[in-house]
């Protein structure tokens, strides 16, 4: 008999709590225009970036990795790849502070400039446009974390109510450093009270942090050093 793992426990939880709202259909359209918008307004961004990464450290251009999306369903995520080749079979054990800390050594140059400037996110507007993400909500996370922190916190699978965002209200709230916990207070907290004036508005405190860590990008690289890391 097959005996449910601890992931496939809470995903189910998570489907069978699923509480379909009115305005969710209105967010999901907000979604669609976004992205399809911002998708054709960054895309010759996107190829020129893409043209660089393989310049200057080879291929692949994207990294595609799992994560868990809502109600437990597993979508593969894409991002500029801004770590050195074949870092995910380096890094692969570790997590939490570890694994930030390993991470620093395998950041390729315009990896840390692209990270601090945040558009090695722009791909992820494909997976908004596709349904796997919503330009607002919580920060997907890979299955073997979602695992562990369930066990660590058992009201975690409650932020799969909710499609993971490219950008989240815990983001426009906090840098890296808070606890877990933190993060998912202010998760949840969008997740009960989400509406289209609390997305908008996280849409444009996003919009205002990214022109700010931009700018600063711009001039880190200007002066050489790279870019500043992303908070």
């Amino acid at each position: 008999m097959h005996s449910e793992s601890l992931a496939e426990r809470y995903a189910r939880l998570a489907h069978e709590g699923l509480e379909r709202r009115p305005v969710d259909a209105s967010l999901r359209l907000l979604d669609i225009v976004i992205s399809g918008a911002a998708l054709l307004l960054f895309s010759p961004v996107a190829l020129l970036i893409a043209l660089a990464i393989r310049l200057t450290s080879g291929s692949p251009a994207l990294y595609r990795g799992a994560r868990v999306g809502r109600a437990g369903r597993v979508f593969t995520m894409l991002k500029f790849r801004t770590l050195a080749t074949d870092a995910e079979s380096r890094l692969g054990p570790y997590w939490g502070a570890e694994l930030d800390r390993r991470t620093g050594a395998e950041v390729t140059r315009l990896g840390r400039w692209l990270r601090a400037s945040q558009l090695d996110e722009v791909p992820q507007l494909w997976n908004v446009l596709a349904g796997d993400m919503s330009v607002v909500g919580p920060r997907p996370i890979r299955p073997a974390f979602f695992e562990e922190l369930c066990e660590q916190i058992p009201q975690y699978w409650q932020r799969l109510v909710v499609r993971p965002g490219l950008t989240g209200f815990a983001q426009t709230r906090m840098g890296r450093e808070p606890s877990w916990g933190e993060k998912l207070a202010h998760d949840l907290e969008y997740v009960a009270d989400r509406s289209v004036g609390l997305y908008l508005r996280v849409v444009a405190a996003t919009i205002l942090r990214v022109a700010r860590q931009s700018g600063r990008a711009i001039l880190g690289l200007l002066r050489g050093a790279g870019g500043p890391e992303r908070d």
